[in-house]
Formats: structure tokens, C-alpha cells, sequence
């Protein structure tokens, strides 16, 4: 008979040492608790947001450069928001010498929504002075304000345009910049309830894998979309020379969001390796769309490079990648919570959240279509509300699933965890 004295500190039963190696192991991997987690983000929003401040003078330069390089006339913002009864005004700047006087009448895209005074004016070549030009609400809506000089000489006046917001109410516009960011904030947050309830249970059981490798490819999908249209030039030249009064349809916020998701589902996945997974893995249909998707990104990216498409038209396809894969990514899931009639290993903290920010993206919308009288912008484009909508169903259903279906047998498992009685190596009990 062969006596083993071990020091283990509390007599730790096996699973508890097996545990405790593992907590170590994530310690010495550093920025797995929630003070480095939280530092980690912190710094990397404070890094783009010096970046971008950077980036969007550069876009403004290039913009300029683009459009008005060979025009006389320009105009001291492109971009304008006035309120109806209100008044605003810009200026029309002279860029370069004139040769000879030019008469220039400005042009309303939609007449009934503003008035302009001057409507009418002349540039003298002899003394050539900034015009300013007063707007005054009418009716609420978009418009694009442009000019034509009286001999038709389009050069002259090419870079002289303003796109006006006429709105109903200044609080609205407030409270819309409010939810933008409350929204923005709710889904930031609805993956940290996952990576807590991953750090206390020591456990990704539940969690679906197949789940997180789609949500991670939608967000890097969305994550080169957004990078690649507000820091790239390049692509940004050819998006203006396909839409020369166009604006970048991407945000600062929209970066941020994209690179923070990419970074947390990543984290997620890196728990996955660490923790108790059980017998979990990646289903063949997952693997299978991956494998696709890869080669049609691949496919595009050697079609950009060997310039058969543009790097604009590889973005795009990103986005309708990220598009598609929020329609299926959730379904993994709802199957599996279904099959174990369970919801347990998979944080409900985290469906509330992103149905929170759901609700808050559409009523963004809603409000800033009744403000500017614009609902075309969402019945017209249902592509960015329906990508609101699309959560919300599986949210509702991922709700229903964990307090009404299975709600008894996940209260019979919390009473299990709390009362488990744990067996050592004599036989006794420990609670």
C-alpha cells in the first residue's frame, strides 16, 4: 500500500484542481478578466477616435480636390440642417480669377421646401466677392440645392452644391442623436453578459459554436466595409467619382461598433478553446458556408487586384455578405436551445440587450422620419431597417425560450448548481 502526501491548498477535489489550472493558464494569457478587457476597449476607442478626427479632415481635402479642382465656384459647406420657420445660411466662395462677370441662378431641388434669398446674383470679374445665401423652412424634407450660370458654362459652377435637411423640430433631432448613441451602447454591451457568465461558469456549454463563427465572419464583413470606405482613399476617390455629391455613408461610430464586435466574438471564441466545451464543435453546414464564403471573397479580392471589378465594388459584396449572414446566424441557436429544451450556457443578459438596441435603431429611424418627413427612407430602403428588424424576432423567440418553454428545467438546473454535493477521495460530503 503506497501513501501519496499531496499539498493542495483547501484539499481542492480533482475538477476544482483542473479548474484552477485552467483560471491560472487565462491569467498568464492576460486581458481575460474584465479590468483588462475593459482597458483593452478603451484604448483601442481612444485610438480611433484620434484617428478619425485625422481621417475626416483628410476626406474633406479629397472631397474639395475631387469636385472642385477645375471649377471657379464653390461653397463653404456641402451639408446643411434647418428647421421649418427657421433660417440658415452658407456662403458661395470664388475659387480662382474670372475672366468675365457670371451670372448665377440657383436651383431648388424641390421648390416647396425652401426659399432662398438671394435666389439670383452676379460675380463681377473686376471685383469678385463671396455671395451669401439665406435658407428659409418651409416644408420639412430633403433637397439638394445646386446652380447653372447664365452662358452654361456647367465648369464653373460644378462644385456648387449644398444638400439641405429641413426638420420639424430641433428637440427631435436631439433626442434622435440620443438613441443613435444609446442604441450604439446597448449592442457595444450585449457581449460582455456572454464573456461574464463564460469567466464565472468556467463553461462555454450551451453557447453554439456554429452561432459564433457566423457572427464573427458578419462583423468582419461589416468591419472591412466601414474601414474600407472611411480610411482608404482610394476607394473613397472612387466612390465620389461614382457619386460626386454623394456623402460617405459611414460613420466613426460605425467603425468603432464593428471593430469592438469583431474583437469580443473573437475573445468568445478564444473561451471556447479554454473552458469546458463538452462535446461541442463546428457543425459541417457551418464549416461548409465558411468554405464558401472564403472562396467567394477570395474569387472578388483577385478581381479587384487584377482590376476586373473595383475595391468598391468588393466592399459592397461584403456588405451583402454581412447581410446574409445575419439572416441565418441566429437559427444555429434557436435549434440547439430547442434540441437540449434548454437555454442554459447561453446568457439571456445579452438577447435583451441587442433586442434593446434593435427597438432603439428602428425608433431612430421612425423618429428621424417623422422629423424630416422621410418616409421613404425606410419604406422605400428596407434594407437597413430590415437589418433592425431581423434580430428582433429571434430575440423574442431566444426571450420566450428561456422564461416561458424551458423555464422550469432551467430553474430545476439553478437548484442542482446551488445543492451539487461534491464527493473526495474519504467518502465525506462537501456542499
Amino acid at each position: 500500500m503506497y501513501i501519496i502526501k499531496m499539498n493542495i491548498k483547501n484539499d481542492l477535489p480533482l475538477r476544482d484542481i483542473k479548474a484552477e489550472t485552467k483560471r491560472r493558464r487565462l491569467h498568464k494569457m492576460g486581458g481575460c478578466n474584465g479590468n483588462g478587457i475593459r482597458k483593452c476597449t478603451k484604448i483601442l476607442i481612444l485610438s480611433i477616435l484620434a484617428i478619425g478626427d485625422l481621417t475626416t479632415q483628410t476626406v474633406t481635402a479629397m472631397r474639395n480636390d475631387l469636385n472642385g479642382k477645375d471649377t471657379s465656384l464653390s461653397v463653404s459647406t456641402y451639408d446643411l440642417t434647418v428647421l421649418v420657420q427657421g433660417n440658415t445660411s452658407f456662403e458661395v466662395l470664388v475659387r480662382r480669377p474670372l475672366e468675365r462677370d457670371v451670372n448665377v441662378s440657383l436651383v431648388r431641388q424641390h421648390e416647396a421646401l425652401v426659399e432662398l434669398r438671394p435666389n439670383d446674383f452676379t460675380i463681377t470679374a473686376g471685383n469678385p466677392q463671396n455671395q451669401t445665401i439665406t435658407i428659409f423652412g418651409i416644408q420639412p424634407g430633403h433637397l439638394e440645392i445646386t446652380a447653372k450660370s447664365v452662358s452654361n458654362e456647367t465648369w464653373i459652377v460644378d462644385d456648387l452644391f449644398v444638400r439641405v435637411t429641413v426638420a420639424k423640430s430641433e428637440a427631435l433631432i436631439v433626442i434622435s442623436v440620443v438613441v443613435g448613441w444609446m442604441y450604439f451602447s446597448a449592442w457595444s454591451s450585449s457581449f460582455y453578459p456572454q464573456i461574464h457568465r463564460n469567466i464565472k461558469k468556467r463553461s462555454v456549454v450551451g453557447l453554439n459554436f456554429d452561432f459564433l463563427a457566423l457572427n464573427l465572419l458578419g462583423f468582419l464583413m461589416y468591419g472591412i466595409f466601414n474601414c474600407g470606405l472611411y480610411w482608404i482613399p482610394g476607394i473613397q476617390s472612387e466612390y465620389f467619382s461614382r457619386h460626386p455629391r454623394g456623402l460617405i455613408p459611414v460613420l466613426l461610430n460605425d467603425v468603432v461598433f464593428s471593430l469592438h464586435a469583431s474583437c469580443a466574438t473573437i475573445f468568445i471564441i478564444g473561451q471556447c478553446f479554454v473552458y469546458d466545451r463538452g462535446d461541442q464543435r463546428l457543425s459541417n453546414i457551418a464549416s461548409t458556408i465558411l468554405i464558401v464564403v472564403g472562396i467567394i471573397l477570395l474569387t472578388i479580392g483577385i478581381m479587384a487586384v487584377m482590376n476586373v471589378i473595383q475595391w468598391l465594388d468588393f466592399l459592397y459584396y461584403c456588405s451583402y455578405l454581412k447581410l446574409v449572414v445575419t439572416v441565418i446566424k441566429y437559427v444555429p441557436q434557436a435549434v440547439m436551445n430547442y434540441r437540449l429544451k434548454s437555454t442554459k450556457g447561453w446568457s439571456v443578459y445579452n438577447v435583451l440587450m441587442d433586442l434593446t438596441g434593435s427597438i432603439l435603431s428602428m425608433l431612430q429611424m421612425i423618429l428621424n422620419a417623422y422629423n424630416y418627413d422621410d418616409w421613404v427612407s425606410i419604406f422605400g430602403d428596407p434594407t437597413k431597417f430590415g437589418l433592425g428588424l431581423i434580430s428582433v424576432p429571434f430575440d423574442v423567440l431566444f426571450i420566450l425560450q428561456h422564461f416561458v418553454f424551458y423555464r422550469k428545467k432551467i430553474f430545476n438546473s439553478t437548484l442542482t448548481d446551488i445543492t451539487e454535493v461534491a464527493i473526495n477521495e474519504n467518502g465525506k460530503q462537501r456542499y
